[in-house]
């Protein structure tokens, strides 16, 4: 059966990095990819034409999340992934879990706000529309830890241990739809951990480490599953094609190890970024206490000393 749309899936050769690293695009994900880098390039382009600066480490990051998404989606990886549990494995937790990281330090929103004119008295452009979309309700019930966390862990458990699974892959639409799922699911997870724009949920350092400690265990046990079972537990891959020579079950215990594995890679990600927005924080901080304290003339201060002065006093 042709499941990918773009090559079949029975006539693959045995797996190699080499020729799963093959060009074969995903038309859907090819445009999406392009559109979205286009489009961050006239933000940051028009940014700096106005003379206003966009620090370069944002381009990259966000450079490099569009390209992790392509690489997952418009090479043979995508084709294997139809066959191949671990392969698929590798789409899912790098469209889940590294790509929306990446794509959040970009700061696109940010880039947006910034960029996009102004529609002027009274009217409703783009800029005003996405404002309106960041204030309302469905923003902050869709970034709320309530909804993420249980999204994030639902997204395995009920898709790979139901029949959903199976019936996404057996079409393209399908298919598309999940791996969309994977990464709309990554980002509004990690959006109110770690994300540099303004969102509605945006706690406080510790909290954002709690939330994102509260996910990762199941996301190892979940690994776990797939390393221990006896037997193959996703219809999709019970199967596969003879000339990949590989074993089903095996297979599957490496998904799971993929899937383990991968649940710390973000967690030591995310919290380097999380230590590094905290101290920039702090330093910010500080840096307005010191402006404070130049044009009082450092009241605090005085006050203070005054303070220790009385005690002095009263204590002789």
């Amino acid at each position: 059966m042709d499941h990918s749309g773009h090559g079949m899936t029975m006539d693959l050769p045995p797996f190699t990095l080499g020729r799963g690293l093959a060009w074969s695009a995903d038309p859907f994900f090819l445009i999406a990819c392009l559109l979205g880098l286009a489009l961050y390039g006239w933000g940051v382009v028009r940014l700096v034409r106005r003379g206003d600066k966009w620090p370069v480490g944002r381009t990259v990051s966000f450079v490099a999340g569009v390209l992790s998404v392509a690489l997952m989606m418009c090479t043979k990886l995508n084709d294997y992934g139809m066959a191949m549990f671990s392969v698929h494995m590798v789409q899912h937790m790098v469209i889940s879990m590294v790509s929306p990281i990446m794509l959040l330090l970009g700061a696109p929103i940010t880039l947006a706000l910034r960029a996009l004119p102004p529609a002027g008295r009274g009217r409703k452009g783009p800029r005003e529309l996405l404002l309106m979309l960041l204030h309302s309700r469905y923003m902050r019930i869709i970034t709320h830890p309530a909804f993420t966390i249980p999204l994030f862990i639902a997204s395995l458990y009920a898709l790979y241990f139901t029949p959903l699974f199976d019936a996404l892959m057996g079409s393209q639409a399908g298919h598309i739809a999940m791996m969309v799922h994977f990464l709309a699911v990554g980002v509004v997870f990690f959006w109110p951990i770690m994300g540099v724009d303004p969102g509605p949920h945006r706690p406080g350092y510790l909290m954002r480490m709690l939330e994102l400690f509260a996910g990762m265990p199941f996301h190892a046990f979940f690994g776990i599953a797939l390393m221990m079972a006896s037997s193959p537990m996703v219809e999709t891959f019970k199967n596969p094609p003879a000339s990949l020579g590989i074993d089903a079950l095996s297979d599957q215990n490496a998904a799971g190890g993929i899937a383990w594995a991968f649940s710390e890679v973000p967690s030591v990600l995310v919290l380097l970024a999380l230590l590094f927005q905290w101290y920039a924080s702090e330093e910010r901080q500080a840096r307005r206490s010191d402006r404070a304290a130049d044009r009082d003339g450092d009241k605090e201060l005085a006050a203070y000393n005054a303070y220790l002065a009385s005690l002095n006093t009263r204590g002789g």
